[in-house]
């Protein structure tokens, strides 16, 4: 029988302009009734994003709120096998589910003064920080490519992005950034 083991390489491009890609990712899906689980999890020391549309960070974790019941839990590759078991002695007796994602998405990193000007160039979001303070966290687009959104500084976001939308992706920053440069 054929065994394909999905490749965690990452595209070699970067800019001048402040985007790069990041070194892989733990990211797990976690559906979970927050109320039932903010207690243990905090016991366990890991975070949960309770505000809409912020991230929560704890230790090498950080959770990004997505939905009324839905985290993505992001970490150090590093750290990537000690989640499930702590999730899961955390989690003991409240129903939840956990799905390992790390392979599905990768990181991008866009900072600088430009970084709000080329995400804008793609994602149809106010970056205002009224709208969008540090910490704020979502589910979106940028050009037709779903995106998860995480602002971690007034002048650095990370876009966790789909591996199969990698080049489209990375190549509407590399236009964008070009044209911002070039002061198009």
């Amino acid at each position: 029988m054929l065994k394909l083991k999905a490749a965690r390489t990452l595209p070699a491009r970067a800019s001048a302009l402040g985007w790069r890609m990041l070194d892989p990712r733990s990211c797990w899906s976690l559906r979970v009734d927050l109320v039932a689980a903010a207690g243990p999890m905090s016991a366990a020391d890991l975070p949960l994003a309770i505000d809409v549309c912020r991230a929560a960070t704890r230790g090498d974790w950080s959770a990004l709120w997505l939905g009324p019941d839905e985290q993505l839990l992001v970490g150090l590759d590093s750290a990537h096998a000690q989640l499930a078991p702590r999730l899961a002695a955390a989690l003991d007796g409240v129903a939840h589910s956990i799905v390992d994602v790390s392979h599905r998405q990768a990181a991008i990193e866009l900072s600088g003064p430009g970084a709000t000007r080329l995400l804008a160039m793609g994602c149809p979001l106010d970056f205002d920080l009224r709208s969008a303070p540090v910490g704020f966290c979502t589910r979106t687009v940028y050009a037709k490519a779903e995106v998860v959104l995480w602002r971690q500084d007034t002048q650095r976001f990370q876009l966790q992005a789909w591996r199969s939308f990698l080049p489209y992706v990375t190549g509407l920053l590399a236009l964008g950034s070009q044209e911002l440069t070039a002061g198009i």
